[in-house]
């Protein structure tokens, strides 16, 4: 009886650590086809609030739903306990969260791990840290080519939680996806679990995810906020951009679009205030009849953003810049029309998008 005893404290404390240790990192994981038309009018990332714009209709805008992995069971079975001793015992129970540690373990399924680790392999066949950070980035973007376009993939759950997924994307988890891949190629550094870091540091606010308002919804402050850390550099006034001169404040005037913050008041007057910072920045773009003119200067894996006069808002789409064998350039993109795709020529791109006015462009910067 006193060995029965025994081994159920030790069940029922090393599956207390287990639980203990799992964090707040979900990862989607694909589910029969639901064959619904999804409309992005209510998501909350600001680039992507009105996907309809793009004006691409290649493959129709059908979605699958998604659902949310559920954590491992916190129960163990007691006929198959891990032998342990009692010293190895007293080691994990003194393992605690480092809070100073930025990481985070992730609940995500074997199958996308997986994914990742394809994608690593590929980079270590091609050696593609010998190349340029922008080469890394559109060669990582060609992994993810005909991967299905997902809308509302962060807003799938009623809190915030670090969503990662490299089976489906919009056009701004694309984006942050690629990049944080390449970052991670750039210095060799093939760890899943940095690269989950890397996507909480583009992703939030000041690198740190605390809650909706964090979120860099705006991609205008998604690029500022990014350019402080020296994730990218903002090149758009160097190519002769001129300012938008328009208030960015589509979120706050569209509240009810947005269950985050009819639901609370706070949340709402955190996205006010950042509005507000917003408007003592100037957010320059580069006009649709200029585009070709700064082909030259434009680079494989620049990060293109769809400049809209839609009231309120600074973008409506994003993407990378994708330099063809034949030297043109082009998009890279989550295209609402379906999938992820390559749009051949940037500037008839652009041209074919409702409400488009021109583009922001911002470099990725070599890590250190």
């Amino acid at each position: 009886m006193r060995n029965f005893w025994s081994l159920a404290v030790l069940g029922f404390a090393i599956a207390w650590v287990n639980n203990f240790l799992i964090p707040d990192v979900w990862a989607f994981q694909s589910q029969p086809a639901a064959e619904s038309v999804v409309s992005r009018q209510t998501e909350g990332q600001g680039a992507d609030v009105v996907p309809e714009l793009t004006g691409e209709r290649e493959n129709g805008e059908v979605t699958n739903k998604q659902t949310v992995s559920s954590f491992p069971s916190i129960f163990w079975d007691f006929n198959n306990l891990p032998e342990i001793s009692y010293s190895q015992l007293l080691e994990v129970l003194a393992r605690r969260p480092d809070s100073n540690n930025p990481k985070r373990e992730t609940a995500a399924q074997p199958e996308e791990i997986a994914r990742f680790e394809k994608v690593v392999q590929y980079a270590k066949r091609q050696n593609l840290h010998d190349r340029s950070i922008g080469e890394i980035v559109q060669a990582i973007a060609d992994n993810f080519r005909g991967k299905p376009y997902a809308a509302g993939l962060l807003d799938e759950s009623g809190e915030e939680k670090l969503i990662v997924t490299l089976n489906k994307f919009d056009c701004v988890l694309f984006v942050e996806t690629v990049l944080a891949i390449a970052r991670g190629v750039a210095v060799q550094d093939y760890d899943y679990q940095n690269f989950v870091t890397r996507i909480e540091e583009q992703r939030y606010l000041n690198g740190k995810m605390n809650g909706y308002c964090s979120r860099l919804h705006y991609f205008s402050d998604w690029i500022n906020d990014n350019q402080k850390r020296q994730t990218v550099e903002n090149i758009t006034a160097e190519l002769g951009g001129v300012p938008m001169n328009k208030t960015l404040n589509f979120m706050s005037q569209h509240r009810s679009s947005y269950p985050q913050m009819v639901k609370d008041e706070a949340t709402y007057q955190c996205i006010v205030s950042q509005e507000a910072d917003l408007a003592k920045t100037t957010v320059n773009y580069i006009p649709t009849n200029r585009i070709k003119s700064v082909y030259s200067q434009l680079k494989p894996g620049d990060i293109v953003a769809v400049a809209t006069d839609v009231k309120g808002l600074d973008v409506t789409h994003t993407g990378l810049v994708y330099r063809s064998a034949d030297g043109n350039i082009g998009l890279i993109h989550a295209s609402p029309a379906g999938e992820v795709t390559v749009a051949y020529d940037l500037h008839r791109y652009i041209r074919r998008v409702e409400s488009a006015i021109g583009i922001v462009v911002a470099r990725a910067k070599t890590p250190n």
